[in-house]
């Protein structure tokens, strides 16, 4: 069974897909916020495993600590990205793969272990890690952690309420890039030996961003301004929107674990009708299905709109998708983009 909105169930058989990846994706998105809801207790729980397992985790030898996992990586794309900067000179473990949505996941034992044991923690930070965010602050209290996206000035991110900001920032590449800057700059004090080289590296990254970035600028010119809408299941492109001139809308909020229902639907697809708007997109971390609704609805008021293809927004691609790389997944989004708000092959 999975469980629905509102707390219902829905059976499975009672629901069609079209492909068998699409059902894989229902079902795990299902399971997602399932835990994600019902999971209450999974916070003090990893809490009391830093906590009171820590004589256990920690009453090691220092010859052991020192073999460690050296630098944990919360997210894939955070992960590319100090791949970048660290390549072979220390391990690099990443916790969420392909394919795997921050807002929803909820850490494993052997996560907790993971980060028990590095050398030090790079996190995404503006509360995108969800349900690991106690256990992020845990570790924070033993070893570094280094909050990406909270080394930039507030004043570069969307302010969302009092204290609450859009973590989506590597949607807009320029400010990614100041990102990668300075984690390579804070990582490079906790490994001094390796801060030069490590600095070199990320301004040789640097300097690819800002082509991808005038690239980026170039290929949503094309898109004739009446069509400068970019419809998504959640508000992740914001950042994108801000950067590259485009109207942003969506079913949910900025985190994938936030409810909508019809009225949400009826209210993108209206807007969608009204500026008979030739695609809307889905993303890869959430079902397709989410965004047929729309679709439907949007041709009961007298419009065909598509679904213009697959976004890469929470996470990168898997092996194949042309998104496996912080720059593969932008290429691939934006040519899709493009493409669907084109209306290329309608």
């Amino acid at each position: 069974m999975l469980t629905g909105h509102g707390g219902k169930q829905l059976k499975e058989a009672s629901i069609r897909f079209r492909t068998d990846r699409e059902r894989s994706q229902w079902l795990m998105y299902g399971r997602q916020r399932h835990r994600a809801v019902g999971h209450l207790g999974c916070a003090l729980w990893v809490a009391a495993l830093l906590g009171f397992g820590s004589a256990v985790l920690w009453g090691c030898s220092a010859e052991r600590a020192e073999s460690t996992e050296g630098i944990v990586v919360t997210t894939s794309i955070l992960g590319d990205a100090v791949r970048a900067i660290v390549q072979a000179d220390v391990p690099v473990r990443v916790l969420m793969g392909a394919g795997i949505d921050p807002h929803l996941y909820k850490p494993t034992l052997e996560d907790v272990q993971a980060l028990q044991r590095a050398a030090c923690v790079v996190a995404h930070g503006l509360r995108l890690e969800g349900r690991m965010e106690e256990v992020l602050q845990g570790v924070a209290r033993r070893k570094p952690v280094v909050f990406a996206a909270e080394l930039v000035p507030k004043d570069s991110l969307r302010r969302l309420a009092e204290g609450v900001y859009d973590p989506h920032l590597w949607l807009d590449v320029r400010l990614w890039r100041e990102v990668v800057l300075r984690v390579a700059d804070t990582l490079g004090k906790l490994f001094p030996e390796r801060r030069q080289q490590w600095e070199q590296r990320a301004l040789q990254y640097a300097q690819r961003l800002d082509t991808l970035d005038q690239w980026v600028r170039s290929q949503i010119g094309q898109i004739p301004p009446q069509f400068r809408l970019l419809v998504t299941v959640h508000d992740a492109f914001g950042y994108f929107g801000r950067a590259y001139g485009l109207e942003t809308l969506s079913l949910q909020g900025i985190s994938t674990a936030a409810e909508f229902g019809l009225h949400d639907m009826v209210r993108v697809a209206e807007v969608v009708a009204r500026r008979r708007l030739p695609a809307v997109f889905t993303e890869s971390t959430l079902p397709a299905r989410l965004m047929d609704n729309v679709v439907a609805i949007a041709r009961q008021q007298g419009w065909s709109v598509r679904i213009g293809g697959e976004l890469f927004s929470d996470a990168l691609g898997p092996p194949g998708s042309g998104a496996e790389t912080y720059e593969g997944m932008v290429r691939k989004n934006v040519s899709t983009i493009v493409a669907g708000l084109l209306g290329a092959g309608l």
